[in-house]
């Protein structure tokens, strides 16, 4: 081989196996990951890292690697004389059903919400698009910062037709959720809603509010939930701390 192209192949080789390390320890952080939230390791202490190497059949590089990225993810923690201990507990949102933040999360504590802005302000065109209703109309507007036993969980911003948001003025709003509230005053169950789940960097308001770094991701979820006959009821923009939520869901691959 010419010197030039050994000299050459030599960096393109060491970045591979650098990337392929890597890989393995993002895989690895997947994995153990998984077992974190699942409550796989009891008294939430993680094994040593001979032990992980040997579950995982990986290096003693990439276990460092993969733990120093669960590290900085906030989930884990080195302590002397105990070693990885989970330090973060995220909390589960199921997709499947249609349900208020404080039915998902009862088995954890009690959710409790901080209204910090509730009242009629005029609907934006897609606002008003999305509850079907003429533009420049009026609507009811609700924001509440929601904690679990005091933790900042998520900011929700709603959007309600006045003809059946406006009943809600009247009510708890912090203690109560609105897919409750909402079942109470229509005198039945609500029907169905069209989400969307994605990821998006935290404006410094709610940062500050949800207590978060600044331009850190937050998981954003939209919601629109109808009653029974297809009406849009409930149009909802949902900021939750992606460090203390984990979504998850029962799917069912259709023929």
């Amino acid at each position: 081989m010419p010197a030039e192209t050994a000299s050459t192949a030599r960096p393109v080789a060491a970045a591979r196996r650098r990337r392929l390390r890597a890989d393995r320890a993002r895989q690895l952080a997947d994995l153990l990951r998984h077992q974190i939230l699942a409550g796989g390791f009891p008294g939430g202490v993680l094994p040593l890292e001979d032990a992980i190497a040997a579950d995982y059949r990986a290096s003693r590089n990439t276990v460092r690697q993969a733990l120093d990225l669960l590290r900085g993810e906030q989930l884990v923690d080195r302590r002397a004389g105990v070693g990885t201990v989970v330090v973060c507990e995220k909390f589960p949102h199921a997709l499947d059903r249609l349900q208020g933040l404080a039915e998902i999360l009862h088995e954890h504590g009690r959710v409790t919400n901080e209204v910090r802005t509730v009242g009629p302000v005029t609907a934006s065109g897609p606002v008003a698009h999305r509850l079907g209703l003429p533009e420049h109309t009026d609507v009811l507007c609700v924001e509440r910062l929601r904690r679990l036993d005091g933790l900042p969980l998520s900011l929700d911003l709603s959007y309600l037709p006045m003809d059946v948001g406006g009943e809600l003025l009247g009510c708890d709003l912090e203690n109560t959720d609105v897919f409750r509230l909402l079942e109470q005053l229509t005198g039945g169950p609500l029907g169905h809603a069209e989400i969307t789940l994605e990821a998006v960097n935290a404006d410094a308001h709610s940062a500050a509010v949800l207590q978060a770094p600044r331009g850190a991701a937050v998981l954003m979820l939209e919601r629109l939930t109808h009653l029974p006959d297809g009406r849009p009821v409930d149009l909802e923009f949902i900021r939750f701390r992606g460090d203390r939520i984990t979504m998850s869901g029962l799917l069912h691959r259709s023929v």
